[in-house]
C-alpha cells in the first residue's frame, strides 16, 4: 500500500494537468508557429511560469486498489498483483491462473 502522501501528491498533479492543459496546449501551438525568435522566446517564458506539476509528463498512474506505481494495466487499472487477486476471487472475467 503506497503511502497516503504520495496518493495525495498525484491526485495534486492530476488536478493541475486539467487545471492548465488549455493553456499549455495554446502557449505551445503559439511556439510552433511563431516565426520571429523574441517572440518564441517570450512565449517559452510564459510556458516555464507554469506549475511544473501540470505538465502530463509528471503524472504517473497508480493502482485503484492500493496505489502501486508500477505494473499497472491501463485497461484495468490495477496493478499486478491486484489484478490477480481479483482474478482469483472472480471479479475480473477473462483471466485464467497459470503457473510454471
Amino acid at each position: 500500500m503506497a503511502r497516503k502522501s504520495i496518493i495525495n501528491r498525484e491526485q495534486n498533479r492530476k488536478e493541475l494537468v486539467a487545471k492548465y492543459l488549455e493553456r499549455r496546449v495554446d502557449l505551445k501551438s503559439k511556439i510552433k508557429s511563431a516565426t520571429d525568435l523574441e517572440e518564441v522566446m517570450q512565449l517559452q517564458e510564459l510556458l516555464a511560469k507554469l506549475p511544473l506539476n501540470s505538465s502530463p509528463v509528471r503524472h504517473t498512474t497508480r493502482c485503484e486498489q492500493c496505489g502501486r506505481a508500477h505494473a499497472v494495466y491501463k485497461k484495468f487499472g490495477l496493478c499486478r498483483i491486484c489484478l490477480r487477486q481479483q482474478l482469483m476471487t472472480g471479479n475480473v472475467t477473462g483471466g485464467r491462473k497459470s503457473s510454471w
